[in-house]
């Protein structure tokens, strides 16, 4: 959930005065303008999959600060109307998770409980697991977005014959495959960095060609079926890829999750997403204050942002290759060819220079064969290409060399 927030006599929190739900549709929701205050917020989704279910908390901030502020060493808990007590632990700064897996039951009444460092508590309004809907399907397209751009869409498409879910919030996970473009086996090492200087080449041991890379999906998707006839989501689109996105070069996997929300649930996030997408900050909708199902046990007054969801959630994962969907291949973006000399001026080695730095990487001996004259910058011993160019790690992070356990070539 995005954290949004504001300063003094320019920007301005706004509170959710109500939710107002009729069964046709949900009705505007009143807003009120307060000056900037500390608030706590809380990120909180309890699912039906039997997980390590995970809260996150911190503090409103004002737009000139780098971030939020974690809220540490809380107390959580979740309790449900059988007495059952499920505790939390802090894992990260503000992201607790519980100490057992457990799943939200149909039926079940769960509230949420939180003691904070500073001895104040604070708890949710008891809430129930929504109804569930399966995913249909998930499906990629060759498509042409409203700008003109050429890409990819991702929809997804479900449906529920007893018509009980009817407002759902999206999220993804999406890994790819990277591929270093100008790659060798072998990596230069400096043997000697006093003149005379000596550099040889051996082994990788480690495999740096291909990587994984995995991101989450970042803002809120919606949408509800409560206007329909049918409890049908038809072909909503998720995800749009350019055809010059880097992460459909090569394969490429989403994983789509789908929430049912409740009604109160949907109308807070819709609320917020209206708030935080504001094109000016100056305008009626501004990023601000919005309080849900939350509040603090000792001060009514008090203001906590966040909505404790307890939500029936499904899933699905497609891959797909780059050419089973678009007729052009990949843009290949040539890398530069340079090969430092081994004796340069004033007693330095720009080659050991390279090798030491980091910067660039072994591709090829320079011995005229492998490369097409007048490709190559430098006479020096060794065809070398920035790092990005040769170990797919340095785009897809520390680690990345290991294939996921679900990746399917």
């Amino acid at each position: 959930m995005d954290n949004i927030f504001l300063k003094n006599n320019k920007f301005y929190l706004v509170s959710m005065a109500v939710f107002s739900v009729v069964i046709a549709c949900i009705e505007p929701i009143e807003i009120e303008t307060l000056s900037f205050e500390d608030a706590l917020v809380i990120e909180a989704t309890i699912t039906d999959e039997y997980v390590h279910q995970e809260i996150n908390l911190s503090r409103t901030y004002e737009l000139e600060e780098d971030g939020p502020t974690p809220e540490t060493n809380a107390m959580i808990n979740v309790t449900d109307d059988l007495q059952n007590n499920y505790q939390f632990r802090e894992i990260a700064p503000g992201k607790y998770i519980s100490d057992t897996k457990f799943e939200a039951i149909q039926g079940r009444e769960y509230q949420l409980k939180i003691t904070t460092s500073n001895g104040r508590e604070y708890a949710s309004s008891p809430t129930r697991l929504t109804n569930s809907t399966q995913i249909d399907s998930v499906i990629a397209y060759a498509d042409t977005n409203d700008d003109g751009v050429e890409g990819i869409s991702i929809d997804l498409n479900s449906f529920n014959p007893e018509r009980n879910s009817n407002y759902y919030r999206y999220e993804y996970e999406e890994t790819y495959k990277i591929i270093a473009q100008n790659w060798s086996p072998y990596e230069a090492v400096v043997i000697s960095e006093t003149f005379p200087f000596e550099v040889d080449t051996i082994f990788k041991t480690v495999q740096d060609r291909i990587c994984f890379k995995t991101a989450s999906s970042s803002g809120i998707v919606q949408t509800e079926t409560n206007s329909l006839t049918e409890d049908r989501v038809t072909n909503f689109n998720i995800r749009f890829l350019a055809s010059d996105d880097s992460r459909i070069f090569h394969r490429y996997s989403i994983l789509v999750r789908q929430y049912v929300q409740s009604a109160e649930a949907f109308t807070f996030y819709e609320v917020l997403n209206e708030l935080s997408g504001s094109e000016s900050l100056f305008s009626q909708n501004q990023p601000g204050f919005i309080s849900g199902n939350l509040f603090s046990v000792a001060n009514e007054n008090e203001k906590v942002i966040g909505f404790f969801e307890v939500s029936s959630v499904a899933s699905k994962r497609i891959f797909f290759d780059r050419r089973d969907i678009l007729s052009t291949g990949a843009p290949v973006n040539p890398c530069r060819l340079v090969a430092p000399e081994l004796q340069g001026r004033f007693g330095r080695s720009p080659l050991v220079d390279a090798i030491l730095a980091g910067d660039l990487r072994f591709y090829v001996i320079n011995d005229g064969t492998a490369i097409e004259p007048g490709q190559v910058e430098g006479n020096g011993p060794y065809v070398m290409v920035p790092e990005v160019c040769g170990d797919c790690r340095v785009s897809g992070g520390a680690n990345s060399n290991i294939k996921p356990d679900f990746w399917i070539d």
